[in-house]
C-alpha cells in the first residue's frame, strides 16, 4: 500500500491522523504530508525528542520514563495516547527507539518501539529490532513500519 492509498482510505473513512515521533524526528509526518491533499486527514504531528518534550507535549508520565526508559513499549503507548488526547485525530501512531549509533546490551541499536492509539479501542504497542544497519536505514524502516501500523489502524477503525 502506498502512502497515497493510506491517505485516501483515511479520507474515505473520515479519519484524522496524528503522529508522535522521537527517533524518526518527523519522518512519518513528512511521508504523510509529502502527498498533496494530505491536510484533509493529517491533523498534527509531535516531534518529542527529549523526555521533557514527551512529558510536556504528550503527557508521558515521569514514572513511566524512570521505570522503563524512553525506548519502551510503555512510553510508546503513552506517546500514542497523548497524541490522540491532544489532537482532533481518531488514529495516532508513535515511534521511539535507538536509531544509532550506540545502544546497550538491553536496548540495542535498531530497537524501535511503536504505539497505536485508536479512538474507542485499546492502545497497542510493539517493539521491532531492525538491527544495527545504520542510523538512516533504521529511521527509514521505522517510518515505513509506522505507516503500516496506520494502515492496520484504519482497518481496525473501519470495523468499529
Amino acid at each position: 500500500m502506498t502512502v497515497a492509498d493510506l491517505l485516501d482510505r483515511a479520507k474515505t473513512q473520515g479519519a484524522m491522523i496524528a503522529t508522535a515521533e522521537s527517533c524518526t524526528g518527523g519522518m512519518v509526518a513528512a511521508a504523510l504530508t509529502d502527498i498533496p491533499g494530505s491536510s484533509a486527514v493529517v491533523e498534527r504531528g509531535f516531534v518529542t525528542y527529549t523526555n521533557l518534550a514527551k512529558q510536556q507535549m504528550l503527557g508521558v508520565r515521569a514514572e513511566t520514563l524512570a521505570a522503563h526508559g524512553a525506548v519502551s513499549e510503555q512510553v510508546a503507548r503513552e506517546m500514542a495516547e497523548g497524541a490522540l488526547r491532544n489532537s482532533q485525530a481518531q488514529l495516532a501512531v508513535s515511534v521511539t527507539g535507538i536509531a544509532g549509533p550506540g545502544g546497550s546490551e538491553f536496548k540495542p541499536e535498531g530497537r524501535v518501539c511503536f504505539g497505536l492509539a485508536i479512538d474507542g479501542q485499546p492502545t497497542s504497542s510493539e517493539s521491532v529490532d531492525f538491527g544495527a544497519f545504520g542510523r538512516d536505514n533504521v529511521r527509514r524502516a521505522a517510518r515505513d513500519h509506522a505507516l503500516e501500523l496506520l494502515s492496520q489502524g484504519l482497518s481496525s477503525l473501519a470495523q468499529k
